[in-house]
C-alpha cells in the first residue's frame, strides 16, 4: 500500500535524479558555438522535434542570452550524462557476446560526433524553452547573477544540494507515507472501517 502512496513523489525523484550531473561533468562547460553544425530542429531520422518553439520568434540576441543563461546554470550538465548512459545500456545489452566488444567501442567512438551534434541540438532546444519563458529584458538579469560571484558558487553547490535534497525527499517520502496510512486507518476506524 505504501508503494502506490510514494508513486507521485517517487516520480518527482525520478526527475530529481535526471537533473543530477554526471561526475564528469563538473567540470567547467566550454560555451557551444553560436552557429551549430547541425539543424537544430531537425532531429535525426528526419522526425520534426516536439514541442520546440520556432526559431524566427525570438531574435538572436534573445537567443544568445537564454542559451548563455541555460549553460552557466548548469542545467546543461545533465545533458552530458545522457548519452554515456545510452552507450553503458548498449554495452549490457551485449554483455553475452564478447565477441562484440571490440567492434561495439569502435562504433561507439565513431559516432563520438554525431552523439555531440544531438547533444547540441538539446542545447538549442533547452535555450529556446528558455527565451520562451524568459524576455530579453529577464534574461540578462538572469545571466548577471550567474556571471556574480554568488551565481558561480550557486551553480557549484548545485549538485551536492541535489544530492542532499535527494536523500531527504527519500526520507520525507517514506516519513509522510506512514503517517498518512497511520492517519488514515485511524480516521478510517472511527467510521466503523477496518484497513490493513
Amino acid at each position: 500500500m505504501s508503494r502506490r502512496l510514494i508513486a507521485a513523489p517517487g516520480l518527482a525523484l525520478g526527475l530529481a535524479l535526471l537533473a543530477l550531473p554526471h561526475p564528469a561533468a563538473a567540470q567547467p562547460q566550454k560555451p557551444a558555438p553560436t552557429k551549430p553544425t547541425a539543424q537544430p530542429n531537425a532531429p535525426a531520422g528526419g522526425t520534426p522535434a516536439a514541442n520546440t518553439p520556432a526559431a524566427s520568434t525570438f531574435s538572436p540576441s534573445h537567443l544568445a542570452l537564454a542559451r548563455e543563461v541555460m549553460l552557466s546554470s548548469g542545467i546543461a550538465r545533465s545533458f552530458d550524462s545522457v548519452l554515456p548512459a545510452f552507450a553503458d545500456q548498449i554495452r549490457k545489452q551485449t554483455v553475452t557476446r564478447p565477441e562484440l566488444s571490440k567492434d561495439l567501442e569502435e562504433v561507439l567512438a565513431s559516432l563520438q560526433p554525431e552523439m555531440e551534434l544531438q547533444k547540441q541540438r538539446m542545447i538549442d532546444i533547452a535555450a529556446r524553452t528558455y527565451a520562451s519563458k524568459f524576455s530579453e529584458a529577464e534574461l540578462k538579469e538572469i545571466a548577471t547573477f550567474f556571471r556574480s560571484p554568488a551565481g558561480k558558487h550557486y551553480v557549484e553547490a548545485q549538485p551536492q544540494l541535489l544530492d542532499e535534497m535527494v536523500q531527504e525527499m527519500q526520507d520525507w517520502t517514506q516519513d509522510v507515507s506512514e503517517y498518512v496510512m497511520v492517519r488514515v486507518r485511524a480516521e478510517m476506524g472511527k467510521r466503523g472501517h477496518q484497513m490493513q
